[in-house]
């Protein structure tokens, strides 16, 4: 998509840590199963609320757009209850974040 990473190998000096993690915005509930089996399988390690650590430690949250629209409902009761619930999941779930707030 354009965006340009550059990274150094040197396991004996530089670790990854959670300072420096990659977000991938999903379009939907498909893309996000794509990316999150990706990149959990061989190694990777599943998190909370759409974060994960691939097999070789780098952080990723993998997010649907759906997110924002929930998390940003002007009724701060909705938006909350969809806090709420993404603080519940490991993947997010798009049905679950929407049910929420509806």
């Amino acid at each position: 998509m354009g965006t340009k990473y550059t990274a150094l190998n040197d396991v004996n000096f530089f670790k990854f840590s959670e300072a420096f993690s990659i977000m991938i915005r999903c379009e939907d509930q498909a893309e996000v199963d794509k990316y999150w089996d990706a990149l959990t399988k061989d190694g990777g390690t599943p998190g909370n609320c759409g974060w994960l650590k691939d097999k070789f430690g780098l952080s990723w949250q993998v997010i649907p757009k759906q997110l924002d629209l929930c998390l940003n409902n002007p009724d701060p009761i909705k938006a909350q209850a969809a806090m709420t619930a993404m603080m519940g999941m490991s993947k997010l779930i798009v049905s679950e974040l929407e049910a929420a707030v509806s």
